[in-house]
C-alpha cells in the first residue's frame, strides 16, 4: 500500500489566534489611538507628524485604503491601515514586533505596509513632488541663491545607501564600498530640503556616477528634457549667460549643467573658493537625507524585505518627508538644527574631470572671486582648506 502524499502546508488549527481576536479590546490602535489625538506632542512623537497632518493626510489616501466588510470579518480600516504603516516607518520595528502591539497577524502587517506605501506613492507624489517645469526651477533657483549665494542652481544632488538584507542569488550587485548590502536612493533636493527628483532601487555595488547616467533623470537632463530655463547672467555680472547647473561631490562627471569641486591636487584661492561655494550648496541635498532618516527611522538599520518592497518602503518615505515639510514644517525645526549646524567641506577624493563642463566651472569660479559672487567671510572659511 502506498502512503498518502504528505499535505503540502500545515492545515490551520485556529481561524483566528485567541491573542489576535482581543484586537478591538487591547491592540494598541483601538486602545491607543484616540488618547494620542488629544496629545499633539505624544501624537506627533508617535506618527512623526501632527494630527492635522495626519488628517489631511488620510483625507487624500481614504478612499484607496478602505475595502468592503464581509461576511467573514470586518475590514481593517483606512486609519488603522495608514497607522500601522507610519509605526512601522516611524521606528522600523519587525513585522513580528508590530503583531504584538496592533494583535495583527504577521502576514497581514507585510500586506497593509506593502499596499500603504504604494497608494503612497500612486495618490501622493503629484501633490508632493511633481514633475519640475521652468518656473520650478528658477524658484529652486531663486532659494539657493538666497541660502547658500549659489545662482543658477537647481538642486544638490546625492545619493545614499539604504541598507537592506541580502537578497538571495544576488551575488555582490547589492554589496556597496561600505561593506553592507544596499540599494541606491539618487535624489535632487531643493534650498527647503525637499527631494525634487528621485532614482530608487539601483544595486549598492554602482558608483553614484553609473546610477545617474543610467537613471532616467540623468537621461532627461542629457537630453535637454527637464524644462531648465534659458541661460541667464550671473547676478550683478556683465559676463556671458551661465546655465543652470547642479551640485555635486566628486563622484558625478562634470558637465554643462553638472558643477562637481575642483579635485585637491594644484588648489588656489580660486578653486578653493569655488569648491567652499559648491560645498555651501551641497549640502542641502545631505542635510534633507538626514532629516529623512532622523524622522523615519526605518532607514537606521537593514530594511528585512525583498528590493522591490524596500524599494515601495523608501518611495513612500521620500513623500512623506516632502508632504511634512510642505505641512508640518514647523515640527522639523529642531531637526534643521541639529543637522545644519556646521559646513563639511570635503575635498578627500579626487578625479579625472570632465572636459564639455570646464569652462562653465570656470565662470562660476570667477564669478565667485568677483566683487558681485565674493563673500564676506570666504577667505577666512578657506583657510583651514589649505
Amino acid at each position: 500500500m502506498v502512503d498518502e502524499e504528505p499535505e503540502r502546508r500545515r492545515r490551520r488549527r485556529q481561524w483566528i489566534h485567541p491573542i489576535v481576536a482581543q484586537r478591538y479590546r487591547k491592540g494598541q490602535f483601538h486602545s491607543l489611538y484616540k488618547d494620542l489625538r488629544q496629545d499633539p506632542f505624544k501624537f506627533r512623537s508617535y506618527c512623526r507628524m501632527s494630527v492635522e497632518a495626519f488628517d489631511n493626510l488620510l483625507s487624500l489616501l481614504h478612499p484607496h485604503l478602505t475595502f468592503m466588510d464581509t461576511c467573514m470579518r470586518r475590514s481593517i480600516s483606512a486609519e488603522q491601515r495608514l497607522i500601522v504603516t507610519l509605526r512601522f516607518l516611524a521606528t522600523g520595528n519587525s513585522f513580528a514586533s508590530l503583531h504584538f502591539e496592533f494583535l495583527l497577524g504577521i502576514s497581514t502587517i507585510s500586506g497593509i505596509v506593502c499596499h500603504t506605501c504604494k497608494v503612497i506613492w500612486q495618490h501622493l507624489r503629484e501633490a508632493v513632488m511633481p514633475t519640475p517645469k521652468a518656473e520650478d526651477w528658477l524658484r529652486i533657483a531663486e532659494g539657493f541663491y538666497q541660502s547658500a549665494q549659489f545662482p543658477n542652481c537647481i538642486g544638490a544632488l546625492d545619493g545614499k545607501h539604504i541598507r537592506v538584507k541580502k537578497p538571495p542569488h544576488s551575488g555582490s550587485r547589492y554589496f556597496n564600498y561600505k561593506q553592507y548590502f544596499s540599494v541606491v536612493l539618487m535624489a535632487l533636493a531643493d534650498s527647503n530640503y525637499r527631494f525634487v527628483i528621485v532614482d530608487i532601487g539601483a544595486y549598492g555595488s554602482s558608483s553614484d556616477s553609473r546610477i545617474f547616467s543610467a537613471s532616467r533623470m540623468g537621461d532627461r537632463l542629457r537630453d535637454n528634457q527637464l524644462a531648465l530655463p534659458e541661460p541667464r547672467r550671473l547676478p550683478g555680472s556683465a559676463g556671458p549667460p551661465a546655465p543652470f547647473v547642479i551640485v555635486a561631490d566628486e563622484g558625478f562627471a562634470l558637465s554643462p549643467h553638472m558643477m562637481r569641486p575642483f579635485p585637491r591636487r594644484d588648489l588656489d584661492d580660486r578653486k578653493r573658493i569655488f569648491n567652499y561655494g559648491l560645498t555651501r550648496a551641497h549640502r542641502y541635498v545631505e542635510c534633507a537625507f538626514g532629516i529623512l532618516s532622523t524622522r523615519w527611522r526605518v532607514f537606521l538599520s537593514s530594511i528585512q524585505m525583498n528590493p522591490d518592497n524596500a524599494t515601495l518602503v523608501i518611495q513612500a518615505c521620500v513623500l512623506l518627508h516632502n508632504f511634512t515639510r510642505i505641512n508640518d514644517a514647523s515640527s522639523d525645526a529642531d531637526i534643521d538644527q541639529n543637522i545644519t549646524s556646521s559646513v563639511i567641506f570635503d575635498q578627500s577624493r579626487t578625479g579625472r574631470p570632465g572636459t564639455a563642463g570646464l569652462a562653465v566651472r570656470d565662470v562660476y569660479a570667477d564669478y565667485f572671486c568677483s566683487p558681485e559672487g565674493a563673500l564676506s567671510w570666504q577667505m577666512e572659511a578657506i583657510r583651514g582648506s589649505r
